[in-house]
């Protein structure tokens, strides 16, 4: 017997919050994965300096996560739990399209989605799919097809600035001293360079800032506030 409730599912919503559910039932897979391919892309700038004889490779971006693999789509009734239907796996095609595909004219694009395997929860959208017929009937309806898919990563705005904790010069900061750190280190860090230290090092009222205690916070101030 199946167990219904550990079967993938696709959820949409009409926010990026993911808290405005879709008017349209979330996709439950046929059959789950036998396998996903998660991708991660990281983006260097491929500029080269005049008079070298290869590119820097500096650090430009990391892109967003990637969820790659199949959902086979069955009615033949090979299955035991999918009833055959009269039209085939076009009904589930469809459903699946207007989830993950289709233009949703209230928030001007494809719909965002959440993906619910067990323990894997991607929030993410539809970047691509291709659907592969496998079996027909004698009158030609699909019994049988493939869902190509890939899914990339999507974080709400808000939620992203939290993860990733991008310091702004334009705003007050406080860092907690760890092992290693040195004032110019972190104020490079805050700044996007280092030769504010010694202001920051006058603010905090550091006598010894060549040597700094784990654990010691330290305040790093806009850089107007400064001058």
């Amino acid at each position: 017997m199946i167990d219904e409730t550990l079967k993938m599912m696709i959820f949409g919503f009409d926010n990026p919050a993911l808290t405005i559910p879709a008017p349209i039932p979330p996709f439950k897979a046929h059959v789950n994965p036998e396998s996903y391919t998660k991708s991660v892309y990281i983006k260097y700038s491929g500029k080269q300096a005049p008079g070298t004889s290869s590119a820097a490779n500096n650090y430009n971006h990391t892109e967003p996560r990637s969820l790659s693999f199949d959902f086979l789509l069955d009615r033949t009734g090979a299955l035991g739990n999918i009833s055959l239907g009269d039209s085939g796996v076009t009904v589930d095609i469809i459903h699946f399209k207007k989830l993950t595909l289709d233009y949703e004219g209230k928030i001007h694009r494809p719909r965002y989605l959440k993906l619910i395997w067990g323990t894997l929860l991607f929030d993410c959208q539809l970047q691509k799919l291709d659907v592969e017929y496998k079996m027909f009937s004698p009158q030609g309806l699909p019994l049988r097809a493939v869902l190509k898919t890939k899914f990339i990563e999507f974080t709400e705005s808000t939620k992203r600035n939290a993860i990733e904790n991008r310091s702004s010069p334009d705003l007050t900061h406080v860092r907690t001293v760890k092992e290693g750190d040195t004032l110019p280190l972190l104020t490079h860090r805050i700044y996007g360079d280092s030769k504010y230290y010694l202001e920051v090092a006058k603010i905090n009222g550091l006598t010894n800032f060549r040597r700094l205690e784990p654990g010691t916070e330290i305040v790093f101030p806009p850089i107007e506030k400064q001058k």
